[in-house]
């Protein structure tokens, strides 16, 4: 009995193995089948019937490489292109191609060396290819990873001599992506091709290498080139060894490849294979017909001054030597954004005067956030300039009722003052109303004092939210003059004297050190303003920046008016309720740039807090309601009900530990 149950039992588990092999076969079938179809249909959608090229929305420009240069590679991830049996290099690359039939496969892959100015976008039309947007990588999360002594050393040393970290900015290197950090009206903006051409100015002293030609590659991949007549580079009298010679290096560089590229187009000899061998090619000669023709193309042009001028007089010596319509002054540490320029020119453009035939308007970009310490790139509010009566900057919210519609947030939006760094204006318009004050030095006080000149003087200064330039926001001014003279409060009463009327006693109120200083003659601005015309500044307080406190009573009086302005509290559905906020401000350490911050992003619950550089971030907005708290981002509220250290918290709405009063109220 036992031989004969184990007989049947073999039986048996050989016809349920018989049975589990088919299903397992037939398993692999269907699985097999249903790949190869999901396989066939995605070739089927990327495949439209037009040849194509993928390029990044930000327009990087592509290097083509001889395949005997691959060993000049070697350090660099590297992508194998292959046409009709050749092989290619191709750096930055993360595209797939089409030509004449044969498909061009590639890696992605990522490479400091040069990328060929929007090469693929010029001959896209002579090819036969249509461009199609892909996103790109900002910032690899590896870049500050520090593996060796010697990355500790070039960190370290850049934030002794640039006050940022070198590493992570020499790693990125030219080329990056960046964030579309406009509105998304912003995107379907048309601008005219007939607008007016520029001169870009960047002025730099002793700036690191890295970060000023990506300031400059930035321009040149996301520029339209029917734009831009020259990029001017002024070399302050820099005295770091070998700064002036590697940009001049690289200026010619890039000349005779943009020279190149135009010719292959002019001359439309625009193969692919000569393409690749012709920018490749350094002796290639350029006959007499292209040499005309090439004074009208984009150049870069490097001035260097004939001793430490400042910024301000180094901004006068690039002006008097360009020849653009318009000037658009930017600092050597910024990253353009996509279509940064075309919403400037416009708003230029619309303003000309039929008599002299330009505009009298200044305008600005957003100015974006480049931090310091990471490079990370973020979005910036849209808030405009102001002033305080000790002559600084600040950033303002905006008035209320300024963004009504979403209209509202792609319009033009008037500033009392600019922070001075980066803007636009017509060359004529600049000399028209005396450029900058040749009397002062070195930097600072100067965007106050053609912010005041343009508004009294008959012109505007406007934000354009559609423009968007990041910038690189140090901790602290890593230069000077080396002598002890305080220019920034000598530029500042040099503007204060010859502008600010009677209101001078209220700067000297403020620093009563500044009533005697040596300011230079003042003759010919005092002059300039009567010949202009312009307005008083009691004018301009009450027509442009009547926000502005100008007495102890009238501070006492706004704040008891917006205090009976509040509505009054009434029941609520929690879900629905609205705050009543009576101001918004950041939360400054005395004597500092450094200003309350949270430690993670403003809607994380009991996250704590930390200082950070004053740069009008959302996680640094404290907006006060008429319960006094104080609520961040319109957020989480400042909590103190720990007893170890204030937190955000959820807003009760019940006082105690989130009830806040100013020292002294």
């Amino acid at each position: 009995m036992i031989v004969i149950s184990v007989n049947f039992n073999l039986v048996m588990l050989r016809r349920r193995m018989g049975k589990l092999n088919n299903s397992f076969v037939w398993g692999i079938f269907f699985a097999s089948a249903t790949w190869s179809i999901s396989l066939y249909l995605y070739w089927l959608l990327n495949m439209n019937g037009d040849n194509t090229i993928n390029s990044t929305e930000n327009r990087l420009s592509y290097r083509f490489v001889n395949a005997d240069q691959r060993n000049e590679l070697k350090n660099n991830d590297r992508s194998i292109a292959t046409l009709e049996g050749k092989n290619l290099l191709l750096d930055n690359a993360n595209v797939n191609e089409k030509f004449s039939g044969n498909m061009w496969k590639y890696q992605k892959s990522k490479s400091d060396y040069y990328s060929k100015m929007k090469l693929k976008e010029k001959y896209a039309k002579h090819l036969g290819l249509k461009m199609t947007a892909q996103p790109d990588n900002a910032l690899d999360n590896q870049f500050g990873l520090i593996r060796n002594a010697e990355d500790v050393r070039i960190r370290d040393s850049g934030y002794s001599v640039h006050a940022f970290n070198t590493l992570i900015s020499n790693r990125i290197g030219n080329h990056r992506g960046l964030p579309d950090t406009r509105n998304k009206l912003c995107r379907i903006q048309k601008y005219s091709e007939k607008l007016p051409k520029t001169s870009v100015i960047i002025c730099f002293f002793n700036e690191h290498y890295q970060t000023l030609m990506r300031s400059v590659h930035s321009i040149l991949d996301r520029t339209d080139m029917k734009y831009l007549k020259e990029i001017i580079l002024v070399d302050d009298y820099s005295d770091i060894d070998g700064l002036h010679d590697a940009v001049q290096k690289s200026v010619n560089e890039l000349n005779n490849r943009m020279r190149k590229e135009e010719e292959m187009i002019e001359t439309n000899n625009i193969d692919v294979e000569s393409v690749v061998d012709y920018i490749n090619d350094d002796n290639n000669v350029v006959d007499k017909k292209t040499t005309e023709r090439n004074k009208d193309l984009l150049s870069i042009r490097l001035l260097k001054t004939s001793r430490r001028e400042g910024l301000i007089r180094a901004r006068l010596y690039g002006a008097e030597n360009s020849v653009g319509e318009v000037l658009v002054f930017l600092d050597s540490h910024i990253e353009v954004n996509i279509d940064w320029l075309p919403p400037m020119l416009a708003r230029l453009a619309e303003g000309v005067d039929k008599e002299t035939r330009f505009s009298h308007r200044a305008v600005t970009p957003v100015i974006d956030v480049i931090n310091a310490d990471t490079f990370e790139y973020t979005a910036s509010p849209l808030v405009r300039g102001g002033f305080n009566w000790g002559l600084h900057f600040k950033w303002d919210n905006l008035p209320k009722g300024t963004l009504k519609t979403d209209e509202d947030f792609v319009k033009p939006i008037k500033s009392p003052t600019m922070a001075g760094g980066l803007f636009a204006i017509y060359r004529e318009y600049f000399n028209y109303i005396g450029k900058y004050d040749e009397g002062m030095n070195i930097w600072g006080g100067e965007n106050l004092e053609i912010s005041f000149r343009i508004w009294m003087c008959g012109g505007s200064l406007e934000l354009i939210p559609c423009s968007r330039v990041g910038h690189v926001f140090r901790k602290r001014r890593p230069y000077g003059t080396g002598d002890k003279e305080d220019f920034l409060l000598h530029n500042s009463m040099r503007m204060a004297r010859v502008w600010m009327d009677d209101y001078v006693n209220k700067v000297i109120e403020h620093n009563p050190s500044a009533a005697n200083l040596d300011l230079g003659d003042l003759t010919s601005r005092h002059n300039l303003r009567k010949n202009l015309s312009c307005k008083s500044f009691k004018w301009y307080l009450e027509n442009i920046y009547p926000e502005l406190e100008t007495g102890e009573n009238e501070v006492v009086n706004k704040r008891i008016a917006a205090l009976n302005d509040v509505e009054k509290n009434k029941f609520q559905p929690w879900h629905s309720r609205k705050r009543n906020y009576t101001d918004s401000y950041q939360i400054r350490l005395k004597n500092t740039s450094l200003c309350i911050q949270s430690e993670k992003d403003v809607k994380t619950k009991g996250g704590g807090l930390v200082l950070g550089s004053c740069i009008r971030i959302l996680n640094q907005m404290w907006f006060e309601t008429s319960r006094f708290e104080l609520v961040l981002g319109r957020t989480l509220c400042l909590d103190a009900s720990n007893n170890v250290a204030p937190k955000l918290s959820k807003c009760h709405e019940l006082g105690g530990s989130q009830e806040w009063k100013h020292k002294g109220s």
